[in-house]
């Protein structure tokens, strides 16, 4: 049953990403890359949540995140033509998964979440504005549901590693020479990766 779901996953993924990949192409190239990073990450959501309704959730995330992850790390943008969508989308199949479930304190932990870890975004813009796009904010919100769906010790780990995660990478990259102390990362990949690998450790 769990190879079906993955099996389920990547095909769903594959489907995803050819699907979008006339969208990220106005903004980049990706070639057969897309398709098939999205067909490794939904598959390995299906099989996380194998057998729950709240996979669908995970797993329209996953194919935006993905879509969005090449975009960023090409052009340093997060296309609200994407990201937007996002919020309704999850939103109901996040109550699907709760009518279905009974998981209605998950669902309401969800939103409130998803406001939390907006609203802390949007103060790290404010401040830093130079450090953290605007688009950054608007994502963060349906990350901030998701992680959120699963608990509260999940949103404060995925938030946090995002950070981590940056940090890591630009140190490995100032000590390789690859960019200097005034280089921009886009930061919308490191906030997806950070969330994937949250949701994989719950």
């Amino acid at each position: 049953m769990l190879v079906l779901w993955t099996v389920g996953g990547a095909l769903g993924g594959l489907a995803s990403g050819v699907a979008l990949r006339g969208l990220v192409g106005r903004f980049t190239s990706t070639g057969v890359a897309l398709p098939l990073v999205s067909a490794a990450v939904l598959a390995v959501l299906a099989l996380k949540f194998a057998g729950s309704v709240e996979v669908l959730a995970f797993a329209c995330l996953g194919a935006v995140g993905v879509a969005l992850s090449f975009i960023d790390t090409a052009v340093h943008r997060l296309p609200d033509v994407l990201t937007l969508p996002a919020y309704p989308l999850v939103l109901v199949l996040l109550t699907v998964a709760a009518l279905t479930g009974g998981t209605f304190g998950a669902l309401g932990r969800a939103v409130l979440g998803g406001l939390v870890l907006a609203f802390v975004y949007r103060v790290l813009e404010f401040l830093n504005p130079a450090g953290m796009g605007y688009g950054d904010v608007k994502l963060s919100g349906v990350i901030g549901m998701a992680l959120a769906w699963l608990g509260w010790p999940v949103l404060l780990f995925g938030a946090a590693l995002s950070f981590v995660l940056s940090a890591v990478v630009s140190l490995v990259l100032l000590l390789l020479r690859k960019v200097t102390l005034k280089s921009a990362l886009p930061f919308g990949p490191f906030m997806l990766l950070g969330a994937f690998l949250a949701v994989l450790a719950h």
